[in-house]
């Protein structure tokens, strides 16, 4: 029986979008750069990890799903055919931190916000 080990965003620029979703997600925090991986970017002609094509969020328990940003050289161009819904206790609170880290609102529904991250991917925070 398969389990969910990663979910994959396609990113034009991963780092700036995975410390989005790190500031965004309760527990997930970018992957430590050890130095094995600063020479497996060094190797691919990569000095710095800001442009590091594929960023990875890990849950700071350890906890999976981990959550990756990979470069992709195209923009978005139609709605996301998977998205994450997210909870929270206080929705308008919400929606003013989200939209503060760079996400905006797409639409008001009575049970849910649809919003998108400054990628344009689309997202839902449900009211409770």
């Amino acid at each position: 029986m398969a389990s969910i080990k990663d979910i994959v965003c396609d990113s034009p620029h991963p780092a700036s979008t995975a410390r989005f979703w790190a500031q965004v997600l309760d527990g997930y925090e970018i992957a430590p750069y050890d130095e094995e991986e600063l020479a497996r970017l060094r190797s691919m002609g990569i000095n710095d990890p800001e442009d590091d094509p594929t960023v990875l969020l890990v849950h700071t328990a350890g906890r999976l799903p981990r959550i990756f940003f990979q470069l992709v050289p195209e923009s978005k161009r139609v709605k996301n055919r998977v998205h994450l819904d997210l909870g929270t206790t206080d929705a308008v609170a919400e929606v003013e931190r989200l939209c503060a880290l760079g996400a905006t609102v797409q639409a008001e529904r009575e049970d849910w916000i649809t919003m998108q991250d400054p990628d344009g991917n689309e997202f839902c925070l449900m009211r409770s």
